[in-house]
């Protein structure tokens, strides 16, 4: 761990590449139950990727809009909303390796591509294989995520490439929970409730 001395209270370390956690107290409905992968976070704010709300478009449905013809047998599977900002524009995680026009590395696992070629790839069945697609991205300015983190709306996790690539959507948020021997149906819904 690496500290740097910001002469400001927010002196903290970045969450860039943990999991948030949507805790039972979300105030917010359009985060209720779910789980964020964040991909930037720093003084100025943080970007992160919601990866368990699905979408009504499929990968298809992607790549017909980009007029690519579809090898990738994946198209019926579920694009997923990032978040509320930036909705028509695609963002791809994807395991660490590749390297497209806009690739930016979160850490040693992960990668976030939101330019064409990455589509154009998965399209022709090239790959990357461990790929999320998402339209839109959850934005917090200066301070917001971290006043969000001190009302308890979320609980900050490692983030595990198995839970992103390799656990249905639907079931992400619990089981990152469980793995962390979190029970979330023990956290009533009333804290934070005045």
């Amino acid at each position: 761990m690496h500290h740097t001395n910001i002469d400001s209270d927010l002196t903290h370390s970045s969450l860039r590449g943990q999991f948030l956690l949507a805790m039972p107290g979300m105030q917010d409905p359009r985060f209720h139950q779910t789980i964020a992968f964040v991909c930037e976070h720093n003084r100025e704010g943080a970007m992160a990727i919601v990866i368990n709300t699905p979408s009504k478009v499929h990968w298809k449905e992607v790549f017909d809009q980009l007029s690519l013809e579809d090898f990738s047998l994946r198209s019926d599977e579920t694009v997923l909303l990032g978040g509320p900002v930036a909705p028509e524009q695609g963002f791809v995680l994807h395991g660490a390796g590749a390297l497209f026009d806009s690739t930016m590395q979160v850490n040693r696992d992960i990668s976030l591509t939101a330019s064409k070629d990455i589509l154009e790839s998965l399209a022709a069945g090239r790959g990357p294989d461990d790929v999320l697609l998402a339209l839109g991205y959850s934005g917090w300015g200066a301070g917001q995520l971290e006043q969000e983190l001190a009302e308890n709306s979320w609980l900050t996790l490692p983030a595990e490439p198995e839970i992103l690539f390799a656990t249905p959507w639907q079931k992400r948020w619990q089981t990152a929970a469980a793995r962390h021997g979190i029970d979330m149906s023990g956290l009533g819904s009333q804290a934070g409730h005045a």
